[in-house]
């Protein structure tokens, strides 16, 4: 399923993809951020719920926590995310896993280049991106934790990753 916005103000060379993201509302704060930040797409891949059910009615959970930028930020489903991302690359997208990884250099340290298409990855609440998908990322970059708490919400991860790396 694909959904057009006909009015947006989002920059195609920035893209969401979100592999497997089980909870409604953390889904729908993701498109809320998304508008902030003026992301072009949102691909929701895998077991991620979409702002339409499948009888193509909108999910209120999604929208109570989107705001509207469910009708404002363009999305489509996906099955599987692999495809998607040989796409994406083949396209010309920069593909970025924010996760904790070895691999992975601290957020604040990526500079994407002005006019450079930049697909964003974000992976489930309980497991993160697993490594078939990380192996596929040009750049995997972690927010450093300080407390106790080893991970932040999805939702949360993305708001602060997006803002700083896309410098709004």
């Amino acid at each position: 399923m694909q959904h057009i916005v006909t009015k947006t103000k989002g920059l195609p060379e920035s893209v969401l993809v979100l592999p497997d993201i089980r909870s409604a509302y953390n889904v729908g704060s993701i498109f809320r951020t998304a508008d902030a930040a003026g992301v072009g797409k949102v691909y929701l891949v895998g077991i991620t719920p979409a702002p339409l059910d499948r009888f193509g009615r909108p999910r209120p959970d999604i929208a109570k926590a989107a705001l509207g930028a469910e009708l404002s930020v363009p999305w489509e489903q996906k099955a599987k995310v692999l495809p998607l991302l040989a796409r994406l690359k083949k396209d010309g997208y920069v593909l970025v896993g924010i996760e904790q990884a070895d691999t992975a250099v601290d957020y604040k340290k990526v500079k994407i280049p002005k006019g450079q298409k930049v697909a964003f990855m974000f992976g489930n609440e309980v497991d993160g991106l697993p490594k078939n998908i990380l192996a596929k990322c040009d750049i995997v970059a972690e927010i450093p934790m300080s407390g106790t708490k080893e991970s932040l919400n999805v939702s949360v991860a993305a708001g602060i990753a997006l803002f700083r790396i896309l410098g709004r």
